[in-house]
């Protein structure tokens, strides 16, 4: 629990140089022109397949049968629409980051801090396209399988922060990892911090439904898992990770 907790705030601090800045913004911006297009176009549609669905049980009719009801349960739909909205935007932004800015991050957080671990380059960049493209087939098997459990209230805000926590590990720890672990390494990482990957991955996914900080979710989860996987890397080689401190006092000399 240590290393998560040291791996978000070394995230938090690291996220406030400009070049990080620049990678929330626009990332986030292309993800909801996308998805602004997407409702614009389609949203009415998509709305409507969703209650004509809903309208099959005759539970739901008999409880929007009547009409002050029937209003609130249109209204209630549209807002949960509007809220699963957020996991496509955030996934579209984390599928930005992670197949264009993560190779950007990674050389940024391992020039800072860890500039004693040598680059094995176990990872490639078709690698990375396919553990991508896998994590997103696997995401949307994943929703569509849970999608009626989604309208229970008890567990819709539940079950889009568990695919979250999934998708994230699942997209960042390969990247993350891939130019300095080994393919060994890599593998051994992954199946051996499988349990505290997925939590990190939910921590932050729940911080995607923070209002305002879910704006910075897809950078501040990329630079999360690079500190988190170099980190366990660095022990796994018995290197300590250099302070920041020290490297700039170095730099200084």
């Amino acid at each position: 629990m240590q290393e998560l907790s040291q791996a978000l705030a070394r995230a938090a601090r690291t996220m406030m140089h400009p070049r990080m800045l620049w990678l929330m913004i626009w990332p986030l911006a292309l993800s909801l022109i996308v998805w602004i297009v997407f409702g614009t176009l389609f949203g009415a549609q998509v709305f409507n397949w969703v209650e004509s669905y809903l309208n099959q049980s005759s539970l739901y009719k008999s409880v929007t049968g009547t009409w002050p009801i029937s209003v609130l349960a249109t209204g209630l739909l549209w807002l949960l629409m509007f809220l699963l909205a957020i996991p496509l935007v955030l996934v579209t932004a984390t599928l930005i980051v992670g197949l264009v800015a993560m190779p950007m991050v990674v050389r940024f957080v391992a020039d800072r801090d860890f500039s004693a671990l040598e680059r094995r380059r176990g990872g490639t960049f078709v690698g990375s396209l396919v553990n991508t493209v896998v994590s997103l087939l696997l995401f949307i098997l994943l929703a569509l399988v849970t999608l009626p459990l989604w309208l229970i209230p008890p567990l819709w805000p539940v079950i889009p922060i568990v695919l979250l926590g999934f998708f994230n590990q699942r997209v960042f720890r390969y990247d993350a990892l891939a130019d300095h672990g080994s393919p060994e390494e890599i593998r051994t990482i992954v199946k051996g911090e499988r349990r505290w990957l997925w939590s990190l991955g939910m921590i932050l996914g729940l911080i995607g439904y923070i209002p305002f900080a879910g704006l910075f979710a897809p950078v501040y989860s990329a630079l999360a898992f690079t500190y988190y996987c170099l980190g366990r890397l660095s022990q796994m080689r018995g290197i300590q990770m250099r302070g920041i401190d020290s490297v700039r006092a170095r730099r200084l000399r």
